[in-house]
């Protein structure tokens, strides 16, 4: 898949300037806000969910710039408190569970409180519904200013800032009387100039998630439309295999545009997947947030968020739960990789061997048989941790038990 999203350590120890930071551990923090507080103008909150008011709703036109033209849509916005974490920061991922009946859509926004008390401008992070029938999902182009710019889901500013502030945008077509509802509003901030420790593991045994291996390479040319499947498709792939393993996921009556085609089309759900994935701005289905948003509208749970080492994701798979991770690396630094590199690509961690090597269902591979292998624990974490800080999707049913730190 393109190169996007969060930018490499190195380049933030420039930003920052810290001589100390080798003597900082990693810091990350997700933050989960509650739509019981904050600022609401035509919205209300209920039972945890936001969704639009009866009234003080603002009227106005919506041009989309992908091909479905201009419609004049309803509107109310939640706007959450300022939320400091307690250390400057260098990136912001914000992430949701939302459900978008036909004709609605919603937009989240964020900005940031620099190091000498200036609030930047609000920054779109996403236009995001879960259908395409009448709007295109979207990131948002050419919002860079001297405070900071946004690389397709990732809000980077130019030197670390201090707090953030969301706000979240609901939207319905006017006269369609149809409503959105967030359950879900989360955003992670992490310094990624402060340096990462190698962890040591915390297995005692192999542990391996029984997780569906599906693999992104037999689709290659599949939907051009939809950036054409091969190596474009690693993130949905990898989002199939989790919610394959959750037992969830598109029916046959859903793809079934796929298999009246094609009858014979293997894995038709991971097709699936890229299409309602797909951001029209970006040209691919690597949206980090919008393969969480998709996941959730089968039923899973989930945020996008980072981990402090391999020790951490170790966890998540003695509780049960697989990840969906992110990283790019040059050529020959991941023994056993398809390819010699990568300039960003996910894949799944569905285990650890005893030793903490790392057990992963990679979908860069040239059938479903060979997805699940083995990568040295070093090589992954180091490729992880300086590529993306740790960056995962965290995905899981109602009601599952999540590690605590």
């Amino acid at each position: 898949m393109p190169a996007r999203g969060l930018v490499a350590v190195t380049l933030l120890l420039v930003l920052t300037g810290s001589a100390s930071a080798s003597k900082v551990p990693y810091r990350v923090e997700l933050q989960s806000f509650s739509f019981a507080d904050g600022a609401k103008a035509g919205t209300v909150e209920s039972g945890g969910a936001l969704t639009l008011a009866a009234s003080g709703l603002t009227s106005a036109p919506y041009t989309d710039p992908h091909g479905y033209g201009t419609k004049t849509y309803e509107s109310g916005s939640w706007t959450s408190a300022w939320h400091d974490p307690g250390f400057a920061f260098s990136q912001a991922v914000p992430s949701w569970n939302a459900a978008t009946p036909a004709h609605t859509w919603i937009q989240v926004e964020l900005r940031a409180r620099t190091q000498d008390a200036r609030e930047t401008k609000w920054y779109v992070l996403g236009r995001w519904a879960s259908g395409d029938a009448d709007f295109h999902r979207t990131s948002v182009p050419g919002q860079g200013d001297k405070d900071g710019y946004v690389a397709i889901d990732t809000f980077v500013p130019k030197k670390a800032v201090l707090a953030d502030q969301l706000r979240l945008t609901l939207y319905r077509e006017a006269g369609s009387g149809a409503a959105p509802s967030v359950t879900k509003l989360s955003t992670v901030v992490a310094n990624d100039a402060d340096p990462y420790r190698p962890s040591a593991t915390t297995m005692t045994s192999t542990v391996i998630l029984p997780v569906p291996e599906y693999s992104q390479e037999i689709h290659a040319g599949h939907y051009p439309e939809f950036d054409g499947g091969g190596e474009a498709w690693c993130s949905p792939t990898s989002t199939s295999m989790i919610l394959g393993f959750w037992g969830r996921g598109p029916t046959p009556a859903d793809y079934a545009y796929v298999t009246a085609a094609d009858p014979g089309h293997p894995d038709p759900w991971v097709d699936y997947a890229a299409r309602f994935t797909y951001d029209s701005n970006y040209n691919g289905a690597g949206n980090w947030p919008f393969n969480v948003a998709y996941a959730h509208t089968f039923g899973l749970e989930g945020a996008v968020t980072q981990l402090r080492s391999l020790a951490a994701a170790e966890q998540y798979v003695k509780a049960g739960i697989p990840l969906v991770a992110s990283l790019s690396f040059g050529s020959g630094k991941l023994d056993g990789f398809l390819f010699k590199g990568t300039n960003g690509h996910l894949l799944t961690i569905v285990g650890f061997t005893a030793s903490g090597d790392v057990v992963s269902n990679d979908p860069a591979a040239s059938s479903d048989d060979e997805v699940q292998r083995v990568y040295d624990r070093a090589q992954f974490e180091e490729a992880w941790m300086e590529s993306t800080g740790g960056l995962v999707y965290l995905l899981s049913a109602p009601g599952t038990t999540l590690p605590t730190f």
